[in-house]
């Protein structure tokens, strides 16, 4: 891959569906590709296909839609060596900057002003083996970490996680239940009854587009 331009698979302005900043306006750059194959993947269509262009064009397309907010996302964002490129002219631009990444991948070349979202992979996702835990020892308090849950196995583990590395102490941490699998007042339950210090996610894009997968 080059190191001066990106596969990218759709440039976009949307509400931020999940995170510490969700409800936010937020424009979303998502790259092609990814490493995994996670069991509930809802972007699955980001796996191939997209267009190439040079990094400063990227930056400059998702600057003319005029927000302080952006993320980049994908697929697998780190997977491109120009995305570290990419990162640093939006730091630049933009009063904030999001990286949505699987957890697989090391998150150390990262610039500092972006924040880093780590998507631990649970077991239910079948890909919990491919998690890089060198990479909770670089999380900041600007960071975040998301555990995908879609049942009680899932919650138990994400808990010996979060416990092992007492995250809460590091970051933000958001449990999201799978949509359309486990029940949100369920997860919502299991967080109350083990009075854990974790957000509850829930996708708002997928409740105020349902049905609907690209383009928010």
């Amino acid at each position: 891959m080059p190191d001066d331009a990106l596969l990218v698979n759709e440039i976009f302005y949307s509400i931020q569906g999940e995170g510490t900043r969700v409800g936010l306006p937020c424009v979303f750059i998502r790259l092609t590709g990814c490493n995994l194959r996670c069991r509930w993947c809802d972007t699955g269509y980001a796996f191939t296909g997209g267009q190439w262009m040079p990094v400063e064009h990227v930056a400059k397309q998702a600057a003319t839609y005029g927000c302080k907010l952006v993320e980049v996302t994908g697929g697998e964002p780190l997977l491109q060596p120009a995305v570290y490129g990419l990162l640093a002219r939006l730091a630049d631009r933009f009063d904030g900057v999001l990286l949505e990444t699987s957890g697989a991948v090391s998150i150390e070349r990262v610039d500092p002003r972006v924040v880093r979202i780590v998507d631990v992979k649970c077991p239910g996702s079948g890909e919990h083996e491919r998690n890089y835990w060198p990479n909770m020892d670089l999380l900041t308090p600007k960071d975040e970490v998301k555990f995908v849950i879609s049942d009680r196995t899932d919650y138990d583990w994400a808990v010996g996680v979060l416990r092992r590395f007492d995250l809460p102490s590091r970051c933000a941490v958001i449990f999201t239940p799978v949509f359309g699998g486990l029940p949100p007042a369920e997860l919502a339950d299991w967080i109350l009854q083990d009075r854990l210090p974790v957000r509850l996610g829930m996708q708002l894009h997928k409740l105020i587009w349902p049905g609907r997968d690209r383009g928010v």
